[in-house]
């Protein structure tokens, strides 16, 4: 029986994966700015509903189609998109109302290690104990994140905010678990319905919540377009392309610059206070993280060397 040996990174994969991690590091920043002319509902709507309309239009454009779906995989489809989508934009959008910016991506960071407990669970991929060591590390360091915030917990929204912005990570690993054992489907084609899927609560909830909404000026209301089309729909394609070029363990480079750049566009865009704990969680999460990954990344390295 032969394997199939992964792809080797290319110069253009590496600039690839530097864009998407600039890119999706930058959202929290765009939301942030988003949510000063809208409420958060309608941030995660109007994200989730350009996003969908952008993907569906690209699918005639690459040749691909919607496939006619048994109901089994229509209904882990619509799980991924409440779980990708729906539910964790809403809270993000919520949570950024509360805390900066920064703090939504270094809570980011915790999606790996989200996924790694629930893999064991309800997947093949066993916690060996390099994994939890990786695991307790990268916690220990979501801890120090929101230490301050579970000590305040009934005093304002921004320690409720602080847990949504968590919550969100979980929903994005919960997503990643199922769409694991999701039938094979193209990913675009995925990435398209689980948007859609996503808009079709958040629409009809936003328009009795929020009602329309208004053009708030080029700031705010161009925020929410680039949201939309650009980290959710045009970063969609490239990062088919990086797993397709160069695989999905190279994809996973993304997962350390995303907090990074999102604590650099808090402070230096909005002028976001950083407090010396952010710098030590994100130590704590990006070890624990590489812990975790190491026998990864080792083969990932060798094969850029070769």
């Amino acid at each position: 029986m032969s394997t199939q040996t992964p792809p080797s990174p290319t110069p253009s994969s590496w600039l690839m994966i530097g864009l998407l991690g600039l890119v999706w590091g930058g959202t929290f920043m765009v939301m942030a700015i988003a949510l000063e002319g809208y409420p958060p509902l309608t941030v995660a709507c109007a994200r989730t509903v350009l996003g969908a309309l952008g993907l569906l239009a690209l699918l005639p454009l690459t040749g691909r189609r919607i496939p006619m779906l048994p109901p089994r995989v229509w209904a882990t489809v619509v799980w991924i998109g409440l779980f990708s989508t729906a539910i964790p934009f809403l809270l993000l959008s919520w949570g950024i109302s509360h805390v900066a910016s920064a703090f939504a991506g270094v809570s980011m960071a915790a999606v790996p290690l989200f996924v790694l407990p629930l893999a064991h669970f309800f997947s093949d991929e066993k916690l060996i104990p390099r994994r939890l060591i990786g695991v307790l590390i990268g916690f220990s360091g979501a801890l120090v994140l929101i230490g301050p915030g579970l000590a305040n917990i009934g005093n304002g929204s921004e320690p409720l905010a602080q847990l949504a912005c968590l919550a969100a990570a979980l929903c994005y690993a919960i997503s990643s678990t199922i769409t694991r054992r999701c039938p094979p489907i193209d990913p675009l084609v995925l990435s398209a319905l689980t948007l859609l899927v996503g808009a079709i609560p958040l629409v009809p909830l936003m328009l009795v919540v929020d009602g329309v909404p208004e053009w708030q000026g080029m700031r705010t209301s161009g925020a929410i377009l680039f949201l939309g089309l650009i980290p959710t729909a045009a970063a969609t394609l490239l990062r088919v392309h990086v797993i397709q070029t160069a695989g999905s363990v190279f994809m996973t480079l993304v997962n350390y610059q995303v907090p990074i750049w999102s604590m650099v566009f808090g402070a230096i865009v909005l002028s976001e206070d950083l407090p010396f704990r952010f710098f030590i969680a994100l130590s704590l999460v990006l070890v624990g993280l590489a812990v975790s990954q190491w026998n990864s990344l080792k083969g990932l390295l060798r094969r850029a060397k070769s």
